[in-house]
């Protein structure tokens, strides 16, 4: 884990919901300060996710929102995060669908891709089956550039890349692409810059999912820590979706997701960020701070 170097405090504490916090903004850090960067996930999936997150970013909480630009529903998540311009934005690089009846597939197009897709032309449902069907990387390639430059053209800032459901750097050849691309970009890389990640509250119930985000900030340690998260509204859309991923799908998402954006947005959260004196950073603080060329493949 890499030292947090020091830097300036430019403003004072600020708050949200009914507590306060430090973010990389109000922190004169020390070498001991505890960071925790807060990335939230599959944003531009549905109207129910971006709206959670739209929730979430209008607390003012310093968030990294990585970005589904393979979705439709990108375009309205774009729209949102121009009015919260602080919000450090990634792409969700993506190379899988898992949502039955709720499918999407390549940004370019099936036919440029055709070992990406399946005979529909979706994107498939887990790593494991895009894996078995022997994607070409000369394609993968293909596929993220235009997703980058989607995201570049959108008119949001793009500071990082992080991976859908974690294809992208799953395999040796697809971590080389997403790697290489990165660099010729500018683009930092989520889990690049040391971050321990710690995310219990990702398969908490629904209930308790506040008290396992209050258990994670008490045993966080000094350097740069990660959660990520999933929020979501739990509305008829999000509920109608089942997810077909074989990593670890959960039942009843949409109850979950919403547990998510509760408890993010509860006091208990913010009283525990507070009571440990938690910097709140997002990858464009630290991409600031450390530079790009801090940046180094995590070791299994």
């Amino acid at each position: 884990m890499r030292p947090i170097r020091s830097f300036i405090a430019i403003a004072g504490i600020m708050t949200f919901g009914a507590g306060t916090f430090v973010s990389a903004q109000t922190s004169s850090a020390h070498p001991t300060a505890i960071s925790l960067i807060i990335r939230t996930d599959d944003i531009g999936m549905s109207h129910s996710v971006n709206m959670a997150m739209q929730r979430l970013v209008s607390t003012g909480m310093p968030v990294s929102v990585s970005v589904l630009f393979v979705c439709p529903w990108y375009q309205e998540a774009v729209e949102i995060l121009k009015q919260h311009p602080t919000v450090s934005v990634g792409i969700h690089l993506a190379l899988n669908s898992e949502w039955k009846n709720y499918r999407w597939g390549p940004v370019a197009g099936s036919t440029a891709v055709p070992s990406l897709v399946d005979e529909n032309g979706f994107f498939f449902s887990s790593s494991e089956a895009l894996h078995q069907h022997n994607p070409n990387v000369a394609e993968v390639e293909k596929e993220f550039r235009a997703q980058i430059d989607r995201a570049l053209r959108s008119g949001v800032k793009i500071d990082y890349v992080d991976y859908h459901m974690g294809t992208a750097t799953r395999y040796p050849e697809l971590r080389e692409v997403t790697e290489r691309l990165a660099r010729e970009y500018g683009l930092g890389m989520s889990e690049y810059f040391g971050e321990a990640e710690d995310t219990p509250q990702y398969s908490a119930a629904p209930a308790v999912k506040a008290d396992s985000l209050v258990v994670m900030v008490n045993r966080l340690k000094p350097g740069i820590n990660l959660v990520v998260t999933h929020v979501g509204i739990d509305d008829a859309e999000l509920g109608a979706l089942l997810d077909m991923n074989t990593d670890d799908p959960l039942p009843e998402m949409s109850k979950n997701r919403q547990g998510e954006l509760t408890a993010l947005t509860s006091q208990r959260f913010s009283a525990a960020l507070k009571a440990r004196n938690v910097v709140l950073l997002t990858y464009r603080d630290l991409i600031a701070r450390e530079g790009l060329k801090s940046m180094r493949r995590p070791v299994d």
